[in-house]
Parts: C-alpha cells; structure tokens; sequence
C-alpha cells in the first residue's frame, strides 16, 4: 500500500478551519483521511469471522470481520444485504468484497461491504457444533426429560452478575408481573476464562439450598454479546449442572437470536432475561389476568344469588299462617286421617271373614268319603295277596326246574351212570391215552369210591 500524503501547507478550503490559522478541522480531517483511503484502496476481498453482527431496524447490517491478531468494523447498506443468498451469523468465518474508507462522524475505519460469501465456519462456531451434538446424541437435550416450570413457585433463584443489567432486567419484571416473589440471587462470573467455573458453582448451590432457600425455579441469565462474550454458557459442565439441578432451570442469554449449550440443556429457554422473568411468573400473571376476569362474573353471579333468595323470602312470607289456624288444620287433618282408618280397618275385616268362609267351603268340599276309601283298599288288598301268591308259585316251579337240570349236570349224576374219572399218580385228570404208559399206577374215582388199579395194556 503506498503511503497516504497530502500537502497541508495550500490553501485550506473555506470552513474548514479557524481563519488564516492554517489549522484543519476534526472533519476536514477525517474526511481527507477518507478520500485518501478510497483512492489508495481498490474494492479487495477480505476473509475473517463474523462477530457482533447487528441487523437494524432499517435493513442495514453491521458487524466485525476478524482473525486471530486483528479485528475490523463492517457495514452492508441494505440494497446489498437483502441480496444475500444466506443468513450472516456470529461465527461465520466469510469473505467480503469490501470499499477501505472511514466514517467521518466518529473517526472509525472501517470496510464497507459490496458482497458477502461464507468462507466455512468460525472456530468458536465449530467447536459449539461439536459439542452440541455430542450431547445431544448422549440424550442431554432429551425433550422428554425436560420438567414443566410451577405454576405458582414459591420464590425465584437468579444465577448471574450481581453487576449485570440483565439481573435489572428480571427483577424489574418480577417487580411489575408478582412483587410478592421471593427472589434469591446466586451470584456468579458470566464473561471470561473463570466464568464457566463459577457458573457451575453457582447453579450446584442453587440446587442445594432450593428447598431451605424456597425456591422452585432457576433462572440462568446474562445479557446479549459477541459469540466471545457468550461462550462461557456453551460449557458441558454447565449443561450437565443444569440437568442436574433438582428444580427447573430457564435460560435467557443474550439476545432472541442468539443460541447456547445452555439454552438447549435447560427445561426451557427464554428469547432474552426479561422474557426469562415473565416465564417464571407466568402463572401468577395469568392468575391476576383471571381474577380481574372473574370479578365481573363473582359479583353477577352473587347478585343472581340475592335476587334468587329474596324470591324465596318473599314466597315463604307468604306461606306463614297463625298458630292457631295451623293447629286447627293439623286436627282437622287428623280427624280425616282417623276416619280413613276406621274404613280401611272395616274393609279389611269384611275381606278377611270373605275368605275364612271361602276357605271353609273348600275344605268342605275337598274331604275325602272314607267308607269307599276303605272299599277299594279292602280291593286292591286282596288283589295284591293273590299276585303275590302267585307269583311266589311261580318261581317256586322255576327253582324246582333249576335244581333238577343242576341235578343232571352234577359230576356224582354221571358217575352213577357209569362213567369214571382217572387220575394219574399225582392226581391229574388224564384226558389221553398218550399220557400213559405201561406199568403206570392210576386212581379211578367211581360213583361210591376210588380204586388204585396199574395199567397192563394200552390199546386205541
């Protein structure tokens, strides 16, 4: 770059300085400065990362490109931003095709942007995004296991600064939306090497002392910043301390887009810490918001109530009567209840003489004659000895028969015809002549008697 150089000793411009002092004003001076830079400096491209990018409200985006030793200020004029294919973010390392000048009114140099292209991911950018998914595949960012906030808690514990604006912030909500909330601070770093550290520390005394301090939620808090002011809530002890806190924990770092370890950790998060406070006291908000509701509706509702109680007085009213008329009443009402008794006694009494003599009259008529009774079982007597005789006859003659075919068939009947039985020496029955042999001693067994006899001869 060659060097910038400008012969101060010509004749200054009128208005720029004082008259005839050969002094230049701060504005002439910087506005030389900037025309030198322009001229000197071509449009070039420029590599950094993105830091403290601010988007205004008039399309315009300003940021800073930087590297590792050096930082410089940036700004995208909204005829150029809106023609990004891609959303700029903090921690985008980019490459712009850049304008060298200085803005006058306040002196500072700066890049003014032509065009933008991303040149890959910051190293702070990168290293969230690794952590971020590290965790998230251990189920650290599990929304099942996220706890719902209390809708009425008994107090509030706060872990941030003491100093910071965000603590202004939350106890300025909690003061508008429930100052009755007991709110206990947990103090703590939120920016530098030593604050994650004190984080943690902070938020384990928290969950310690939730029950004896009375609180039911935690809110984690720091104002907005750069992806460096910010990165002490990337930590994953801090995200494991925020699981590991026994009450529910919101975030609210920084600003609606800016994204922590912290933010995705927590039961929920809050877009800044304002938004953080409001979350904690939603329930006694939209209880305030209900009872206000409810006030019309109670005092309709206990007017209907009166109106309805005064109708019922005044009908009572008029069903009062004197004593007297009421006890003539009752005796009259008693004389009548009298008279209905009397009736319903008499007419009972003629019903049941009705069917005593009902009852009488078919008592008559169903007993039995005797004298035929007795005829027909003298019948059915004499009927039933003569079966019997017979019958015992005839079984008689049949047991006779029996016995004499038993008689026939028994073994001393066929002996006496004749017949013998012989045994061998043993006394087995012998059925063959083959079971004999000369010379063997038999036993015959006649109708009268046995004899021993010895076998002289076999023929067949």
């Amino acid at each position: 770059m060659p060097p910038i150089t400008q012969d101060f000793h010509e004749p200054l411009p009128s208005g720029t300085g004082h008259p005839g002092s050969g002094v230049l004003s701060v504005s002439a001076l910087n506005r030389l400065a900037r025309e030198a830079l322009e001229t000197a400096l071509p449009l070039l491209w420029v590599g950094g990362e993105i830091s403290n990018l601010v988007r205004a409200p008039s399309g315009h985006v300003y940021f800073t490109l930087k590297d590792a030793n050096a930082q410089v200020r940036c700004a995208m004029w909204r005829n150029r931003a809106q023609l990004l294919p891609f959303r700029p973010e903090n921690g985008m390392r980019v490459e712009a095709r850049a304008l060298v000048t200085l803005y006058e009114a306040r002196g500072d140099y700066q890049l003014n942007i032509e065009a933008l292209r991303p040149a890959g991911i910051g190293d702070l950018y990168e290293a969230f995004n690794r952590l971020k998914e590290r965790l998230a595949a251990e189920g650290l960012f599990d929304p099942a296991a996220r706890r719902a906030l209390p809708r009425f808690p008994r107090g509030v514990g706060i872990v941030t600064s003491p100093s910071a604006a965000a603590l202004r912030d939350v106890l300025s909500a909690l003061q508008r939306r429930a100052p009755h909330l007991p709110v206990v601070l947990y103090p703590a770093l939120v920016q530098g090497v030593e604050a994650p550290g004190r984080l943690v520390e902070a938020l384990r005394r928290a969950g310690e002392r939730c029950a004896a301090d009375g609180i039911d939620v935690v809110l984690l808090v720091r104002g907005g910043g750069s992806i460096e002011d910010l990165w002490a809530f990337n930590d994953e002890a801090l995200a494991r301390a925020i699981r590991a806190c026994p009450v529910p924990v919101v975030s609210g770092v920084g600003h609606e887009t800016d994204f922590t370890i912290a933010d995705f950790a927590a039961d929920l998060r809050a877009a800044t810490p304002t938004g953080a406070a409001e979350l904690a006291s939603a329930g006694f908000h939209a209880a305030r918001l209900e009872l206000a509701n409810l006030a019309p509706r109670l005092q309709r509702a206990l007017q209907r109530r009166l109106e309805v109680a005064a109708q019922r007085v005044d009908r009572a009213a008029l069903q009062l009567v004197h004593p007297r008329q009421r006890l003539a009443q009752a005796a009259m009402r008693t004389s009548m209840l009298q008279d209905k008794l009397r009736a319903g006694l008499s007419r009972r009494l003629e019903r049941a003489t009705h069917d005593v003599s009902q009852l009488k009259l078919r008592l008559r008529s169903g007993r039995p004659v005797i004298a035929q009774a007795h005829d027909r079982l003298s019948m059915l007597a004499a009927r039933l000895h003569r079966s019997a005789a017979e019958r015992v006859q005839r079984e008689q003659q049949c047991l006779a028969g029996l016995a004499t075919h038993l008689q026939h068939l028994a073994p001393e009947a066929v002996l006496a015809r004749g017949y013998a039985i012989a045994r061998s020496a043993d006394g087995r029955i012998l059925r063959s002549i083959a079971e004999v042999a000369e010379g063997d001693t038999l036993k015959l067994q006649l109708a009268d008697g046995r004899l021993a006899t010895r076998v002289t001869g076999i023929s067949r």
